[in-house]
């Protein structure tokens, strides 16, 4: 058997409730030369139980238990080290990707050689999958973007324009080249780590919502809300001093003020959606 063009990779954390839907999504691409790989990070739920259900499936790899520690981290890069496919694409255990999304991601890197990555719009739903924001994602991005006008846009955004990692597809060797995950500012753990790759090469953002993002008492980016926008702010400071992307002292204190601002208005928003977020679910992160 070939070997496959595109890995999606899906690290599982007490994901009971949604770790399903989320392999379905993954398994009903409508491109043909890809693979899925699963690895549950000893979760205190019945997430590998449920994903031992779908181990009959010839395009999924099921990896044994990721061990206890290491953060969020540690499955993150097993899994993405375990691809076999020249394009990797990382679903988080409760998110979910549209069903021609490999197929036009993929086609966006063939049709530009210079691009390291591809990201598109997502969709924001709620713990019972409801919608409550259509399209969100890709602030002032459209296109064939240089990597370094890209990193400059979403540090003036003050917020993740790449959107979560199902929104995007990178070349592995990048990632691998910039050092796998960067989880120096664990909120920015999928920001960071584009950043870097964007470094490497262009950026082609697409204007399509191929991906949704659940927003639930369980992800972890709730319970970081207080602390969100000092690590947006830190590692504006640390792009900036490091020097490798030409970013002005104003980009950064642009990109401040909106995160501050950004963080405000989710919590605002997670308050008004508590009763939609199912809380019953929180479970503290491996650590």
């Amino acid at each position: 058997m070939a070997e496959p063009l595109v890995s999606i990779v899906i690290p599982a954390y007490n994901n009971e409730q949604y770790i399903a839907e989320t392999l379905r999504s993954a398994l009903s691409q409508d491109y043909a030369h890809y693979e899925v790989v699963v690895a549950d990070h000893s979760s205190i739920d019945a997430t590998a139980e449920i994903i031992a259900g779908f181990a009959g499936d010839p395009r999924l790899r099921i990896l044994t238990p990721t061990p206890e520690g290491g953060g969020a981290l540690a499955n993150w890069n097993r899994v993405s080290q375990a691809a076999k496919g020249e394009y990797l694409k990382l679903v988080c255990g409760d998110d979910l990707i549209e069903p021609d999304a490999l197929t036009l991601q993929v086609q966006a890197l063939l049709d530009h050689p210079s691009a390291v990555l591809v990201s598109s719009q997502r969709r924001l739903i709620d713990a019972d999958g409801k919608v409550f924001l259509r399209r969100r994602g890709l602030q002032g991005l459209e296109g064939l973007t240089k990597g370094e006008d890209a990193v400059r846009a979403t540090v003036r955004a003050g917020t993740n324009v790449f959107g979560e990692p199902a929104c995007s597809l990178i070349r592995r060797k990048t990632l691998e080249d910039v050092g796998w995950w960067d989880n120096t500012h664990p909120y920015l753990i999928d920001e960071a780590t584009l950043v870097a790759i964007c470094g490497r090469g262009d950026v082609v953002a697409l204007k399509s919502v191929l991906a949704s993002f659940r927003v639930s008492g369980g992800q972890w980016s709730f319970r970081l809300a207080a602390s969100q926008s000092e690590q947006v702010r830190g590692f504006h400071r640390q792009l900036l001093m490091k020097g490798d992307f030409p970013l002005r002292r104003s980009d950064v204190l642009i990109g401040d003020a909106r995160a501050i601002v950004t963080a405000y208005a989710r919590k605002l928003a997670y308050l008004r959606l508590r009763n939609r977020m199912g809380h019953s679910a929180v479970v503290e992160s491996t650590v």
